[in-house]
């Protein structure tokens, strides 16, 4: 029997994990319940990038966060500075680093936001400059401050949850055979219950939800989703693992 997942994963992202799914013998279906905007932090990223000198951390939560900074070097013409380290919350977002030829310093062992904190060394009056989305949880920039670290943020993009492009789509989607929803981030879970009627958010919720990671796993719990599995490895890798491990076992 062909298995038939949602993946919730926002466009120019979902086709890794489609076809991940698909080597599984899974069928993704998608719809985007968040968009990204970087166009309107451009301005701010900027300015941090021109005044990035004598900073010793620069921490990149997120794959969306490490595009749009390469993107706006690469409209500056610049690059960062060498003796400005930079830390990655895992290695897909370690990849875009690098994949534009900046030089990845950190990424721990847990693919956690807050994670990244206990492996920068020594932070004791260092400038850390953290680029994040705007929907990002306060916990890493306290764990940094905790540290003792002089803290900078930076909205590197914005999340757009429930774009309204996505309604239609959704409940169209809601209205088929359904074996389950991928939730990639907390964002994915609140963009879809911000589409979806009441009818069709009941609905989603009796599928069961496979989350990348425990931060996701809970925004899917307080939304009231049932939990079928959560990823061990915090990736497009390790969710498809997570989600195929839980059919294999149905299929027994």
């Amino acid at each position: 029997m062909t298995r038939r997942i949602l993946v919730t994963r926002p466009s120019g992202q979902a086709e890794e994990l489609g076809r991940l799914l698909l080597d599984r013998g899974i069928t993704p279906l998608h719809v985007p319940t968040v968009a990204i905007d970087a166009d309107s932090s451009a301005s701010d990223l900027d300015a941090m990038l021109l005044g990035l000198d004598g900073a010793d951390w620069l921490v990149l939560t997120s794959a969306n966060g490490a595009d749009a900074l390469a993107a706006r070097l690469g409209s500056l013409g610049t690059r960062l500075p060498e003796t400005t380290r930079v830390a990655a919350v895992g290695p897909a977002t370690a990849e875009v680093l690098r994949a534009a030829n900046i030089r990845v310093d950190h990424v721990p062992d847990e693919y956690l936001t807050v994670a990244i904190a206990g492996g920068l060394g020594d932070l004791e009056g260092r400038r850390v400059v953290l680029a994040r989305a705007d929907a990002a949880t306060a916990d890493l920039h306290e764990a940094l401050l905790a540290r003792g670290a002089l803290v900078e943020q930076v909205v590197a993009y914005r999340t757009v949850e429930g774009p309204g492009s996505s309604r239609d789509p959704l409940r169209a989607a809601l209205q088929q055979d359904l074996d389950g929803i991928a939730f990639t981030s907390g964002s994915t879970v609140r963009g879809l219950t911000r589409l979806a009627s009441p009818v069709d958010r009941g609905r989603a919720r009796t599928l069961p939800a496979f989350c990348i990671g425990p931060v996701t796993a809970a925004e899917a719990r307080h939304s009231g989703f049932h939990i079928a599995a959560i990823a061990p490895e915090h990736t497009a890798i390790g969710l498809a693992d997570a989600i195929g491990a839980h059919f294999a076992r149905e299929s027994r």
